[in-house]
């Protein structure tokens, strides 16, 4: 008899809200398994709800990534439940926007923590079991602050331009195991990290076309933009694109 083929895997950090979790729709449309990794449990079985997947198709581990010991139990955790990791998606990251002057050692350790240590670790643990795979590809979520500097954020645009530049030097040391390392750079997006940037806002929508006006396209991007682009790069359609950072900014970054 034939063994059964195993079906694609897809671990995702910041799985359980905005890009990530619009990435995991996309992925369990196409009959890819998904492990959604997320900080909050209350989060977590929220996305799943939403997403109505039965559990042998979707899942959730409770994971912070900025602590490595938990990437660790991530990675383990989607390997047992699904038999292998195949596609990794590191999608989590936190933004704070603060003067050089304002900036705590501790805000700057966060930032750094979630958005690079975090990415970093989660591509070290996954490796082994992506190389497993013959035809793994690793999608890092970085930002157009990641390309350019960007005002009153240089903590944020320090952490995300260091993804970038991992994202490079990765795809060169995963390519002779024919990983493909790629990332996108979104500029703003409507997700829940977004509309954090509004909360002291006394005009909502004011706030709102201000941001959408400096982006050539007149508006800003929604989450399934930037997800369908990280599930192209992850797939056979992208298997010659490797160590590049795509652009999902409406123009922003032409300028």
């Amino acid at each position: 008899m034939k063994q059964a083929v195993r079906k694609k895997t897809a671990l995702i950090t910041g799985g359980t809200s905005g890009i990530g979790l619009a990435a995991a729709q996309i992925f369990l449309e196409q009959g890819i398994q998904v492990m959604l990794a997320g900080r909050s449990g209350e989060r977590g079985r929220a996305a799943l709800d939403e997403l109505a997947y039965p559990e042998s198709q979707l899942s959730f581990v409770r994971t912070d990534v900025s602590k490595t010991e938990q990437c660790r139990q991530a990675v383990a955790a989607t390997a047992e439940k699904f038999g292998g990791i195949d596609i990794l998606v590191n999608s989590a990251g936190i933004y704070v926007e603060r003067a050089i002057e304002q900036m705590t050692e501790t805000a700057f350790i966060e930032v750094m923590d979630t958005n690079i240590k975090g990415t970093y670790f989660m591509c070290k643990y996954a490796a082994e079991f992506l190389k497993q795979s013959q035809s793994g590809a690793i999608v890092n979520v970085s930002s157009d602050a990641g390309v350019n500097g960007n005002y009153l954020c240089s903590a944020y645009c320090a952490s995300k331009g260091a993804v970038t530049v991992f994202t490079k030097a990765l795809a060169l040391e995963m390519a002779p195991y024919r990983v493909r390392v790629n990332c996108i750079c979104p500029g703003d997006i409507d997700t829940p990290l977004t509309q954090r940037q509004f909360n002291d806002a006394t005009d909502h929508q004011e706030q709102l076309r201000e941001m959408s006006s400096l982006y050539p396209l007149g508006r800003i991007g929604t989450a399934v933009e930037a997800a369908e682009v990280i599930c192209f790069l992850a797939s056979e359609k992208a298997a010659f694109v490797t160590g590049a950072a795509w652009s999902v900014d409406g123009g922003l970054t032409a300028y």
